[in-house]
């Protein structure tokens, strides 16, 4: 009998067969990501669930918007989550590794989004699905940044959840392949913690001024700031 699924406004999401379920980060992700470009194809680098994709053919008119996803399960998955929903003839995903894909794509898309696995250190979870999912060792960050140099459009914008710990790194190795921060975000918890997630976007135009700013989640728990709802009211059924 299939586990009931995560249910959001517009979409529901399937994920008992996925090492990596639905959470703030990708959440935070999909609905921060700038439209502004207006994009026609999005990538989703390292699918899982098919959360972020679904996020964005709610957001957008994108025409073309492709997954990849190496797992077995969470690419059956996924791909049981995007015809399930209303936007199926948008939406594709295909059961690649990201350096497979690379050498075989030519095409270059206007946004590329990504919510990685961003582990350095080993992560036992006992469960070894679960700790491919999470540990960066499965994509590292150099791999993830060279591939989508490569398949970003010159125009388009990358968009990039990941570990404020790691932000510094992720930020020079990107600026090697000319890719550069145009926005970040950073995320806390609440007002008292340390800051937890960098939301950041690349482009290859190194801008004057990078706009930066903060988003704090709650002001106790289960109370959450005006910000959070702002950003996520279209998705969670809560809000």
């Amino acid at each position: 009998m299939a586990k009931k699924p995560f249910q959001f406004k517009q979409f529901s999401i399937y994920q008992d067969r996925c090492a990596m379920k639905v959470g703030t980060d990708g959440v935070l992700l999909g609905a921060w990501a700038s439209l502004e470009r207006q994009p026609f194809s999005v990538l989703d680098i390292g699918a899982g669930t098919g959360l972020l994709s679904l996020m964005m053919a709610q957001r957008s008119a994108a025409g073309l918007i492709d997954a990849i996803e190496i797992d077995d399960n969470a690419y059956e998955q996924c791909t049981e989550n995007f015809e399930a929903s209303a936007w199926n003839d948008r939406l594709f995903c295909y059961h690649a590794g990201f350096d497979e894909f690379v050498d075989e794509i030519d095409d270059k898309y206007d946004l590329i989004i990504s919510n990685p696995p961003f582990y350095s250190e080993a992560v036992t979870s006992g469960s070894m699905q679960r700790d491919v999912a999470r540990n960066n060792f499965s994509l590292p960050f150099d791999e993830l940044i060279k591939g989508v140099a490569k398949l970003l459009d010159p125009k388009g914008a990358f968009n990039v959840v990941i570990p404020y710990k790691e932000e510094a790194n992720f930020r020079e190795t990107a600026s090697k392949y000319k890719l550069f921060p145009s926005r970040i975000t950073h995320v806390k918890g609440n007002v008292d913690a340390e800051t937890k997630r960098s939301l950041l976007e690349f482009t290859f135009s190194k801008l004057p001024n990078c706009v930066k700013d903060e988003l704090v989640i709650e002001h106790a728990r289960h109370e959450y700031t005006a910000d959070y709802v702002q950003l996520t009211k279209d998705f969670y059924l809560k809000m």
